[in-house]
C-alpha cells in the first residue's frame, strides 16, 4: 500500500467513476483500475462495487475511507514538517457555491489548522464574475467552471479572460438536470413537461450549459434562484426543472426518489495569475490537493 495509491482510491470513491477519477488524477483509466486492483489484493477485501461504468464503495470500502483521509492528512503534515512552507499575510480565494458547500470543508479546515494565522478570505460567486476579479487582482486565485469546448466559442471575452490565466483541473463534476418527482425519464429537453429550468445568476456555467441543452429542442424560459437550496425548492413545486451537479445534490434531503438526466461532466478549474502568487497559496494549493475528494462522501455519512 503506498500513498499514490490511496490517493487514487479516494478521487474513485469521490467520482464513482475510474474515467473521472482518471481526469482528476492525471492518469489513464487503465493505471487507475489497475492499482484500485492492486490495493484490493494488498487489502484482501473488495472496496467497490462495480455496476458498469459506476463505482459504489462497498462496507469494507466505507471503513477504508476513514483511513484514507487520516493517512493522507498525516502525510501532508508529514511534508510539512520536514519541509516547511512559510505562508504568511492574506489569501483571497474565489469559489463557486456548489464547490464551497461540496468540495471545500475538509481542504478548508485542515488549512485553518495548519496556518491559523494566515487570514484566508472566502469570495462566492459565478465562474466569470471570479475569473474576471482573478485577472484584476481582486482575487488571487478562484475555483470556476469552464464551459465545454463546443459552447467557448459563444463567450470569447470570457475565454480571453482565462487565457492571461494559470489553469489546473482540480474536480470533474456531474451536472444533472433535476426533475420533479414523478416525472418521467427524458432524453432531451423536448421531453420536458415543466414551466422552467431554475438555476443560478446569468455568470454560472452550469446555467449556460444548461440552457445551451434546452434551446436545441426547446424554449423554456430559464428562472433565475439565489441558491441550490431554492432550486430544488421550486423543482418541487412540480413546475420547474433544476440544474445544478451531482455532488450539491447528494448534500441535500429529498423526501423521495429523484428523477436526474445527465448533461456531462464538467471541470472545475483552478486559476490563478502567472508569476504572481502570495506566500500562502503553494500551501493552499497542496492542502486542496491533499483532501480533493473527502467532502461529499464524508458530508453524507
Amino acid at each position: 500500500m503506498d500513498l499514490s495509491s490511496i490517493e487514487i482510491f479516494l478521487a474513485v470513491a469521490s467520482d464513482r467513476s475510474v474515467t473521472k477519477a482518471a481526469k482528476a488524477v492525471g492518469r489513464v483509466p487503465s493505471n487507475v483500475t489497475t492499482r484500485i486492483q492492486q490495493l484490493e489484493e494488498d487489502l484482501g477485501v473488495s472496496l467497490f462495487s462495480r455496476d458498469g461504468k459506476k463505482m459504489t464503495l462497498t462496507r469494507e470500502g466505507e471503513t477504508f475511507l476513514t483511513y484514507a483521509n487520516r493517512l493522507t492528512a498525516l502525510a501532508l503534515e508529514a511534508r510539512q514538517a520536514v519541509r516547511p512552507l512559510v505562508p504568511s499575510g492574506t489569501l483571497r480565494v474565489g469559489t463557486m457555491e456548489s464547490t464551497a458547500a461540496s468540495r471545500l470543508p475538509a481542504a478548508l479546515t485542515q488549512f485553518n489548522r495548519m496556518w491559523p494565522h494566515v487570514s484566508l478570505h472566502l469570495t462566492m460567486g459565478a465562474s466569470r464574475d471570479l475569473a474576471r476579479a482573478v485577472a484584476t487582482d481582486g482575487l488571487d486565485c478562484a475555483l470556476i467552471a469552464r464551459p465545454p469546448k463546443a459552447m467557448r466559442a459563444e463567450d470569447m471575452g470570457f475565454e480571453a479572460e482565462l487565457k492571461g490565466l494559470e489553469m489546473e483541473a482540480v474536480f470533474v463534476e456531474d451536472l444533472l438536470i433535476v426533475l420533479p418527482s414523478g416525472h418521467p425519464a427524458i432524453k432531451s429537453a423536448a421531453d420536458l413537461r415543466v414551466g422552467s429550468i431554475a438555476a443560478l445568476e446569468p455568470g454560472c456555467t452550469y446555467r449556460r450549459i444548461a440552457e445551451n441543452w434546452a434551446r436545441k429542442s426547446s424554449a423554456l424560459p430559464t428562472s433565475e434562484h439565489g441558491s441550490y437550496h431554492a432550486i430544488l425548492a421550486s423543482v418541487a413545486t412540480g413546475n420547474t426543472a433544476g440544474v445544478m451537479p451531482r455532488s450539491v445534490l447528494d448534500l441535500m434531503p429529498w423526501p423521495t426518489s429523484v428523477q436526474t438526466h445527465q448533461l456531462g461532466p464538467v471541470e472545475t478549474l483552478l486559476v490563478y495569475r502567472r508569476n504572481d502568487r502570495p506566500s500562502a497559496f503553494n500551501a493552499f494549493h497542496e492542502v486542496l490537493s491533499a483532501t480533493k475528494g473527502r467532502d461529499i462522501r464524508l458530508a453524507t455519512n
